[in-house]
């Protein structure tokens, strides 16, 4: 059954007295309800269109955040094949925040990473909600060092509101392994896209999507801080979410004005969730679009191309 978001709650009506009266057909074979039904449908694709048509940038985030939208591992496992997972940072543990090993995309090696939030409490609770600790990050490093060693493109999926702020993390160094991650991403010679699926939260996005290629998910965010945590700062009050979200201009639309992001893909009407087979089939097409993009460029070549997308952020749409 789907979960509805706040905003959503008179589509579920819509939508639930639908599923009822076919209940009823179904259990009374001779009432014939069908074109009832079928009034209820189009009524709740015409409000759906409506709602999704002029979302804010806060149900954005809502969306953004729906607990059965594709995650990293849907991802991995629907477009890569033969993935092998590598684990550990070599230095302290494994981080089930962050997947990644090496796989074939489109029968062509590729090193693969991404954050990973779970879909259950118990998966949750393990992969942290998708916030990264030190170990992640250094992990994260450790593929992409591989991958340059052997000549291979990265692909990064984000899906985090941020590294984890913890006290184990920052005794563990967690501002120096962002900033490494970071670092890797800017000094790699082979292709680097990445891909936000849904939350970009902070620099524990940023040390994976530091990308020649940047896509975003239409109803993603990228951002700073999530607007929860720039409401409190700014004023004291993570209830002004909304407002803090207005400003933040953290949404594809925004962030592809700016140039800090290069492609928006589409989704369909509801959000990734609603059809998530529609979802990564369009994932899919643009990360070999990307790939093809980069293809044929040479080490010295793919750094310069990164340095100057990163130099040049933020001139475009500023004074939109």
């Amino acid at each position: 059954m789907t979960q509805y978001l706040d905003f959503e709650k008179p589509l579920a009506e819509i939508e639930g007295k639908a599923e009822e009266l076919r209940a009823l057909a179904r259990a009374n074979e001779e009432m014939d309800i069908s074109d009832e039904a079928a009034a209820l449908d189009v009524k709740a694709e015409a409000m759906l269109k409506e709602l999704y048509g002029s979302l804010t940038p806060w149900r954005k985030c809502q969306v953004a955040r729906h607990p059965e939208r594709p995650h990293c591992k849907d991802y991995i496992e629907a477009l890569f094949t033969d993935y092998t997972p590598l684990a550990g940072d070599r230095n302290f543990a494994d981080d089930m925040a962050v997947m990644g090993g090496l796989a074939r995309f489109d029968d062509k090696p590729v090193m693969v990473i991404g954050h990973e939030k779970g879909t259950d409490t118990k998966s949750r609770i393990e992969r942290n909600f998708g916030m990264a600790r030190p170990e992640g990050y250094r992990k994260a490093v450790r593929l992409m060092d591989l991958a340059g060693r052997f000549n291979l493109p990265v692909i990064t999926l984000v899906d985090t509101p941020g590294a984890y702020p913890g006290k184990g993390a920052e005794e563990r160094g967690q501002s120096e392994a962002i900033a490494r991650s970071t670092e890797k991403c800017l000094q790699i010679g082979v292709p680097l896209i990445s891909v936000i699926i849904g939350e970009g939260g902070s620099g524990g996005a940023v040390a994976f999507a530091t990308a020649n290629r940047v896509a975003m998910l239409e109803h993603s965010v990228y951002s700073v801080i999530t607007p929860e945590g720039c409401a409190s700062i700014l004023w004291k009050d993570s209830e002004k979410m909304r407002e803090a979200a207005e400003a933040m201009r953290l949404t594809a639309d925004d962030l592809r004005r700016l140039g800090v992001t290069d492609r928006i893909i589409l989704e369909p009407m509801g959000g990734a969730h609603r059809d998530p087979a529609k979802t990564l089939a369009a994932v899919r097409l643009n990360i070999a679009g990307m790939l093809e993009e980069l293809s044929g460029k040479s080490a010295k070549a793919l750094i310069a191309d990164r340095r100057r997308k990163y130099l040049d952020m933020g001139g475009k749409g500023l004074a939109a």
